[in-house]
Parts: C-alpha cells; sequence; structure tokens
C-alpha cells in the first residue's frame, strides 16, 4: 500500500502553507490532519513523531515552521525520517528565510521538488543534487514560453503604436483638405474622418489591454492565475489586429527564431497506450567551422488510458552508432533494460500510473565530433566596392533526417535598405523590423540536401552573425524507437501508438 499520505510545510499553529498529497484525499481532510498536529505533541519533549489512531506524523522544526510527513502507521518510520531529512533540505534550495511569505512564494517550486522525492506513492531514489537537476530541467520549458510571448506582446504593441499613428495623420491630413478653400476632396467628407477617429481611439485604448481582476483567495498563491491572464491578453490583442487587416506573424524573438520552440501539431489518433519519443538539440558553432559544443537530450514519455493495460513491457530497439549516454526512470527494472533492452517496472505486479505521463528511458548525447552535426551552414559574407556579398548554404549531413519548417535567420544591418536577393533555394522574408533575413524551406531531406542563397547589403562581415537555425522533423536523430509493447503475464501484444519528434532548442552559428 502507498504509506506515504502527504508531505507539508505548516505552521506552529497547523496552517498548512504548502501541501502535497500523495493519494486521494480532499483539502478539508488534509487541513484537518495538519491543524490536529500540533495538539498532539507533548511540550518541551523532542521527538521526532506523533501518532492517532489512523495516521502517524513524522515531523522536524524549521525555526518557526513544521515540515511534516503524514503516513499510514505501518510505515517504516526510519525510511520515513531518512525522506523528511531530504524534504527538509529541499526548502532552504528554493527560499532564502524559512518564514510564511516566502514559504507562499515559492509554493509551486517546492511542490515540484516534492514530486521529485516521491512520485505515484512510492520513494524515490535521489538525492539533492539529482532534484536540483530534475526540478530545473521542468522550468526551462516555461522560460522559453515567458520569452516568446513577452516578444510576441512588445511587437504586436509597437506594430499598434505606428497604426495609430498613420490613422492619426491620415485623419489630419483629412481635416487640412476640408479647410482648403474649395477643396471639397472625397477622401475628406465629415464621414471619413470622424471614422478614422473612432479607429484611432480604439486603436490607443486596446494598446493597454487591461486585466479582468480574477477573482483571488487571498491565502493561496496567485501566481498561477496571472501567468494565465496574460496569455489570454495576448490571443485577444493578436485577433484583434487580426480583425482589423493587420496581417500577423507571430514573431519568434529577435535573438532567435528557434526560442519559439516549435512543435509539431499532436496526432489525432492514439492507441490507449502512447508514446512520445522527443529530442532536443542544442548547437554552438563557429563561423569558420568548429563545433563548440552539442548536446541532445531525448526522452520517451509513456502514457497508458486503459487500465487493463497498466502492467506491459515495452522493447525499445536502439539503433544509436554515436555513444548516447541512456537512463532508466528509478521505478524501471534495469537490469531488464541493461539485458534485454525491455523497459518494465522493477516490481512487475505493479501497473503504470493511469492517464498520466510518465518518462520512463532518457538519453543524452554530448560531442564536438563535427560529423556528427546534422545540417552544416556555411556563411561567407566577402565585401564588395558597395558592401557585402553574401553568400550562404547549407548540408543535410545525416542523410536519414527529414527536416521540415527549416528557417536559417542571418541578421542585416538596419537602415539600409533591404538585402537585394541573388540566387535563392526555397523562399526569403526580410523582417525590416528585427533586421533579419529569413531563409525559409519547407524541406531539406535526401533529394535536397544542399542549397544555397546568395545576396547583397552594405555591412561588414561581421554584421550577419550570429545566424540561427530553428526546424521540427518527425524523425529521431539518436534512432532509439519502441517496437514491441507486450503485457507482463502471457506476453501478448499491445496496440499503442508512438509520436516522434526531433526539436530545435538552440542552433546558432556565432
Amino acid at each position: 500500500s502507498k504509506v506515504l499520505l502527504a508531505a507539508a510545510v505548516c505552521t506552529k499553529a497547523g496552517k498548512a502553507l504548502v501541501s502535497r498529497q500523495f493519494v486521494e484525499m480532499t483539502r478539508t481532510r488534509v487541513e484537518g490532519l495538519l491543524a490536529a498536529f500540533p495538539k498532539l505533541m507533548n511540550t518541551g519533549k523532542q521527538h521526532t513523531f506523533v501518532e492517532t489512531e489512523s495516521v502517524r506524523y513524522v515531523y522536524q522544526p524549521l525555526e518557526k515552521l513544521y515540515m511534516v510527513l503524514v503516513t499510514t502507521k505501518n510505515s517504516n518510520i526510519l525510511e520515513d525520517l531518512e525522506t523528511l531529512r531530504l524534504f527538509s533540505r529541499v526548502i532552504p534550495e528554493y527560499c532564502r528565510v524559512l518564514e510564511e511569505s516566502e514559504i507562499s512564494e515559492h509554493c509551486f517550486d517546492l511542490i515540484f521538488a516534492f514530486d521529485e522525492i516521491v512520485a505515484l506513492g512510492y520513494r524515490e531514489n535521489v538525492n539533492l543534487a539529482q532534484i536540483r537537476t530534475f526540478t530545473e530541467m521542468d522550468s526551462h520549458e516555461e522560460k522559453v514560453f515567458r520569452a516568446v510571448r513577452e516578444t510576441q506582446e512588445r511587437e504586436a504593441k509597437a506594430e499598434m503604436r505606428r497604426k495609430a499613428k498613420e490613422l492619426q495623420q491620415i485623419r489630419r491630413d483629412g481635416e487640412r483638405g476640408k479647410k482648403g478653400p474649395g477643396f471639397g476632396g472625397f477622401g475628406s467628407s465629415g464621414m471619413s474622418s470622424s471614422n478614422t477617429a473612432i479607429i484611432t481611439d480604439t486603436l490607443i485604448e486596446a494598446e493597454k489591454p487591461k486585466p479582468t481582476p480574477a477573482p483571488v483567495r487571498s491565502s493561496g498563491p496567485s501566481k498561477a492565475l496571472k501567468l494565465l491572464g496574460k496569455g489570454k491578453e495576448v490571443d485577444d490583442f493578436v485577433d484583434k489586429l487580426k480583425s482589423e487587416g493587420e496581417n500577423i506573424i507571430l514573431p519568434s524573438t529577435g535573438k532567435r527564431p528557434s526560442e519559439a520552440s516549435k512543435s509539431l501539431p499532436p496526432p489525432t489518433h492514439t492507441e490507449s497506450v502512447h508514446m512520445r519519443v522527443e529530442e532536443k538539440i542544442t548547437l554552438t558553432c563557429g563561423r569558420d567551422g568548429g563545433l563548440q559544443n552539442m548536446e541532445v537530450l531525448g526522452m520517451i514519455t509513456l502514457r497508458v488510458s486503459d487500465e487493463k493495460n497498466g502492467r506491459i513491457r515495452l522493447k525499445v530497439s536502439n539503433n544509436d552508432k554515436r555513444g548516447v549516454q541512456l537512463q532508466t526512470h528509478p521505478n524501471v527494472d534495469k537490469k531488464l533494460f541493461t539485458a534485454e533492452s525491455v523497459i518494465g517496472l522493477k516490481n512487475p505486479d505493479k501497473s503504470f500510473p493511469l492517464k498520466s505521463d510518465v518518462g520512463v528511458l532518457k538519453w543524452r548525447l554530448q560531442t564536438t565530433d563535427e560529423s556528427f552535426i546534422p545540417l552544416t551552414i556555411n556563411c561567407w559574407p566577402s565585401e564588395s566596392g558597395t558592401g557585402c556579398d553574401v553568400n550562404i548554404e547549407y548540408e543535410l549531413q545525416d542523410e536519414c533526417l527529414e527536416l521540415n519548417d527549416v528557417v536559417i535567420s542571418i541578421p542585416v544591418p538596419s537602415g539600409v535598405g533591404a538585402p537585394v536577393i541573388g540566387d535563392l533555394d526555397g523562399e526569403y522574408r526580410h523582417d525590416s523590423r528585427r533586421n533579419v533575413l529569413e531563409w525559409c524551406l519547407p524541406v531539406i531531406d535526401v533529394k535536397n540536401k544542399t542549397g544555397s542563397l546568395e545576396f547583397s547589403i552594405p555591412g561588414q562581415p561581421n554584421d550577419f552573425f550570429p545566424v540561427n537555425v530553428s526546424f521540427v522533423s518527425k524523425g529521431s536523430y539518436c534512432d532509439i524507437q519502441v517496437t514491441k509493447v507486450y503485457q507482463v503475464d502471457g506476453d501478448s501484444p499491445v496496440r499503442f501508438s508512438t509520436e516522434t519528434s526531433f526539436v530545435v532548442d538552440k542552433y546558432e552559428i556565432l
């Protein structure tokens, strides 16, 4: 049975500041258990646990607060004390001072860290350093998401202002036209000028979308609500621009287009056993060749949505020739994986959790071997009498891959007009607001593994770096796939679906 019921930080009076339940439990039950806890303690005596008829509290004082684990009474108290010690050490990682306000402010960080210590009610075999790594890995996507959002907001606002100015100018011109002697003019009839005035007002108004105050419980953390609110505003805002005839290409950050962290659309049909095989690449290259660093991180995430398929094993086919390091989830039987390339739970009687995404296998490849670069980019600016002639070419080194929606972004000098494009494979877009020339290729595969672009523009060779690349792919770079799923009992095969993606986290030529 699951022996750990909840982990909480509470005040000396038993008020819950943050609590993570590892079994189904209502809020009132948790609050009741914690409120009862201080009353059970014998004052003055130093103990580590107290009990009632139904539960045991294992606790540790943290200055004015308590770190409490609520367990069943058949739980192993020595293990619980060990687990408690790890919980207590996690808190100072995120909170500078052990006070109510600080705990409330970092409640989500603490909950994520608590989840690394206990998963699905079972203890994980982790130490503090691993918790740090795992929780940081989780929050990278959020940083990217926020950065993209902020840029989209800024650019949409700038576009709004520009449009408002234009309309004001039109209105002024219109009014001037009316006053002029004898110039009735078509464009300046009273009707149209009052119309533009209305549009201008709505535009200027829209510049600061007013957040509707969501009803927030003062005790709970309000961060989550704010985050959602903001995204909604930006979407409404962009829709408004579109309705006014603005062609909005949702931009990525000025720094690098890949930060939009392009991802593939989700599959239309999934089986009750579904796997996501996801890989991300981070790559930094010198402009004269030379791979400074390349890292590919991969993960297989399993989702079981039918309980009759809970006790299963996955046969993994690993065709990697480059020396990837693999790591199984702590609850997965490592010996079985090493011997037979099969993923199954250490305890074969247990089921994989239902309707939740579980990472079962991770891998990592880090290299400075240039032959591993999936797509090489050679950007060659040479000075001419009038500025720079830039030749840029790509070559797909890994012929098994098919890259989609490839965008190669080359910075260009501002204020010198548009680049003059010569020979070109694919299409290009000159974004004069962000001063970037985007070279767009819908597909790069073995049939068009090389391509080039030539353009000229006033500037110096340094102006055209760093070049950034983004793409998505439905293939796996490391070639690690699940080939078969079968029941633990009787080995009968189970239908499953897989979605594979290989995307860019950062890919730049400096």
